[in-house]
């Protein structure tokens, strides 16, 4: 995205106050962490103490002054500010009302009446006006960094809040500004792989750059991609720092939330019959018949309890003299693994088999990480949940075919299972691909995401890894090298045709005591045996997808998303780190803890992926789970199931992810676009009333509109606030 001139007056060299105050907003987290215990609800009384002070200071102020007539005009433009939603390719001056937009659309996409909530009268949300103009000039950057982030990694920006932007800048808003979209004539992918280009790949400074051959290399000549800059990243992420930290912000960002919540409830109680209505008269559509889509899936643990149980009686009757297990050079049958754990299939039950996480995992995610054992025994886990063993991963490939089967017979059902890639080897990339090509792991509802898992203190520990940087290198390299030669990594690059993103994992709990600045050492420098901060990870798997998505893009290949676990432990800042950098998360619960954060996830519209299961056996009991609220208020959540195994005794899997929330998260791949129509509607990646058809979706037409009016309107909230700038 290009520097327009009055963006550059905003967006100011940060001085070193702020660079400071940052720095203790940042200490103060970490150090609050260490103490703190169970989350608890962010909950404030009606009259927030949030700049009191600063308030009635400011009352007797205009008290013994008078009103001013600079007050007064400010007051006159913030009263009963009216819905505006822009429209691409207009004017900035000329923005079209939700009816101009209605009464274009097809007959089914027409919202029917509905009563409306609206608010009168001077409005400042509870700050003063000038505090109101400082907070909308903070709002107004924040989004701006997400969006500069999110369009340099070719992932994903709304376009209703890009279009506020240009129209607070004076600038007519382009479908460009928002990434590139997917020609419509393209069916798909072409059969054959993309020819070879020669180029040389390699990592400095923890990114991989892209180099015309290994000559230019030396005269330190990379390819023309962007390529990100550390220095530019910490200034952005302390002037957010900065921002959730500051009373009135916070005391604005709160008042929102809750009228946010407030004002859903009396949508609700004013127009559910109408939407019961919508539904009913919807034919051959209702909760069980439109797409579901489980966003959150461990592959590990993708099958229910019982599913497993049966799996491994059957495996013992059939192959009970095969050879499946190499013990130290000593290679076992099945049935002498079996003696070997005096255990005997038959007597297994689902209760014995042990996966299931209980009481007895809250707050401990060592004990829950044990719960991946079939009855307590790592041999088990590695025979039947692991991609590489004796027998080639043959039996957890069936499994998940299996669990394929399942979804397609459901049909209306779809998953995004994760597999995952330690860093540990640069082989782990082609070992992983053989088997999921050799063994077909493939199936029409399912997609893959690559997990990478916080560890890299545990090899190091084992002298498996000199430093951070080469284990960066084992993650992003081999896919690189695929991307720029195919034709030498075929079983590679057919197998990344199948991969939507990349998944950060691991317990967020665990503090490094690390604070990410630019002073941080760098990847090849770090080789102490101290795991780095959750910042640390976060910034180098962005700033290599950065590249490879850039790279994949101008080859014509599918580019992945950054979708970490964050938020479900640990300090704010990793949902700061996953503002700027991630398309979407899973969990978020720590967003209860912060209203500025939170207020900001619902302006940006970032999905999250929420699992109260999960959340229930591990950090957060499940009546104190932020879901429900969150949904009142307007975030982008779902329902997803994270560790069926772990969670589950029923067969069904959670309805995770209305339709609305489409399909796997990618838009910008060929197939996947069909497969989005088929599901969505031709019109899906609109926003608003008109990208829901209700003849896929089971979504209300009214609750759709009611959803984009208010988003449009906390928007237009800080267009005012800006105008005068």
């Amino acid at each position: 995205m290009p520097v327009r001139p009055c963006t550059l007056l905003l967006f100011a060299e940060m001085d070193e106050a702020m660079r400071s105050f940052a720095e203790k907003v940042f200490a103060s987290e970490v150090k609050d962490e260490e103490v703190r215990q169970e989350i608890s609800p962010f909950d404030v009384e009606e009259i927030c103490p949030i700049s009191r002070q600063e308030m009635r200071t400011y009352m007797m102020l205009q008290e013994s002054s008078g009103t001013t007539e600079k007050r007064k005009k400010r007051l006159l433009r913030l009263k009963t500010i009216a819905l505006a939603v822009p429209v691409a390719q207009k004017s900035i001056t000329r923005l079209s009302t939700i009816d101009e937009v209605i009464s274009t659309s097809p007959v089914y996409q027409a919202v029917p009446d509905f009563q409306r909530v609206q608010i009168t009268g001077d409005y400042a949300s509870g700050v003063t006006v000038e505090d109101f103009e400082v907070v909308c000039k903070g709002l107004y950057r924040a989004l701006c960094i997400r969006e500069k982030y999110m369009q340099q990694s070719v992932q994903r920006f709304p376009r209703t809040p890009s279009q506020y932007l240009r129209t607070i800048e004076g600038e007519v808003w382009r479908p460009s500004d928002t990434g590139p979209g997917i020609p419509r004539h393209l069916e798909g992918f072409p059969l054959c792989l993309a020819e070879n280009l020669g180029y040389h790949v390699q990592m400095k400074d923890g990114v991989v750059y892209v180099y015309g051959d290994k000559a230019a290399v030396d005269r330190n000549e990379p390819k023309d991609l962007p390529y990100p800059s550390l220095e530019h990243f910490v200034d952005d992420m302390n002037f957010l720092l900065a921002l959730i930290a500051q009373g009135p912000v916070k005391t604005y960002a709160h008042r929102r939330l809750k009228f946010l919540s407030s004002k859903f409830q009396v949508h609700e109680m004013l127009n559910e019959m109408e939407e019961m209505k919508e539904l009913k008269n919807n034919p051959h559509r209702d909760f069980y018949n439109c797409r579901k889509v489980d966003t959150h899936i461990h592959a590990a643990a993708c099958m229910n309890q019982k599913h497993l149980l049966r799996f491994i009686k059957k495996s013992y009757c059939m192959d009970a003299d095969r050879v499946v297990y190499d013990a130290k050079g000593k290679q076992l049958t099945l049935k002498q693994l079996f003696q070997q754990l005096n255990l005997h299939p038959y007597d297994l039950t689902v209760d014995s088999l042990d996966v299931h996480a209980g009481r007895q995992t809250f707050q401990r995610f060592d004990k829950f990480n044990d719960k991946y054992n079939p009855v307590g025994a790592s041999e088990l886990r590695d025979l039947y949940l692991k991609t590489e063993n004796a027998i080639n991963g043959e039996y957890f490939a069936t499994i998940i075919k299996e669990v394929g089967s399942d979804l397609e017979d459901a049909k209306y059902q779809h998953a995004e299972p994760r597999l995952s890639i330690y860093g540990r080897s640069a082989e782990e990339w082609p070992k992983l691909a053989s088997w999921f090509n050799k063994h077909r792991v493939y199936s029409p509802n399912m997609k893959w995401m690559i997990q990478v898992p916080r560890i890299y203190d545990v090899f190091r520990s084992k002298n498996f890894l000199p430093h951070f940087g080469k284990m960066l290198e084992n993650i992003f390299v081999p896919v690189f090298e695929a991307t720029v030669n195919p034709q030498d990594h075929k079983e590679l690059s057919v197998f990344l045709r199948h991969i939507t993103g990349f998944d950060s994992v691991d317990d967020e709990s665990k503090h490094s005591g690390h604070m990410f600045c630019t002073k941080s050492p760098k990847p090849e420098e770090w080789n102490s045996e101290k795991n780095p901060s959750y910042t640390y990870y976060i910034y180098y798997m962005y700033a290599n997808i950065v590249v490879l998505n850039n790279l994949r893009r101008q080859r014509g290949m599918n580019t992945f998303l950054f979708r970490p676990h964050c938020g479900e432990a640990g300090a704010i800042t990793h949902l700061l780190a996953a503002f700027m950098t991630a398309d979407n998360i899973s969990h978020g619960l720590n967003l209860k803890k912060s209203p500025v954060l939170q207020y900001l996830y619902f302006l940006a519209q970032i999905p999250i992926a929420m699992s109260p299961l999960s959340n229930n056996s591990l950090f957060l009991e499940y009546a104190k789970n932020p879901l429900p609220d969150f949904h009142r208020k307007g975030l982008m959540v779902s329902l997803s199931t994270d560790d069926p195994m772990q969670f589950h005794y029923t067969k069904g899997a959670f309805p995770s992810g209305a339709a609305r929330g489409g399909f796997c998260g990618r838009y910008r791949c060929p197939r996947l676009w069909q497969e989005k129509v088929k599901f969505l509607g031709e019109n899906y990646q609109e926003e608003g009333p008109q990208g829901n058809d209700i003849r896929k979706t089971n979504v209300a037409q009214i609750r759709v509109a009611y959803r984009y009016e208010t988003w449009c309107y906390e928007l237009n909230l800080i267009a005012e606030g800006l105008k005068n700038d």
